[in-house]
């Protein structure tokens, strides 16, 4: 299975629930850590990092 962004699942860009879809945990939780590690990061490198990933990341169109 290849990392993509997830279109169905997506609340803003599809990029959690693409990492969800990948490691085959509950989009909840991913969503939870993305929103505590970017917190506990002072929020700009989570930032960065998902508009990072929203750009490198393929669509999932099916």
């Amino acid at each position: 299975m290849a990392l993509k962004r997830s279109m169905p699942d997506r609340m803003v860009a599809g990029v959690c629930s693409g990492l969800a879809k990948f490691l085959g945990w509950d989009v909840t939780i991913v969503r939870v850590l993305y929103v505590l590690i970017s917190v506990a990061s002072a929020a700009f490198p989570g930032i960065l990092v998902y508009l990072v990933l929203w750009v490198l990341m393929p669509r999932d169109d099916s």
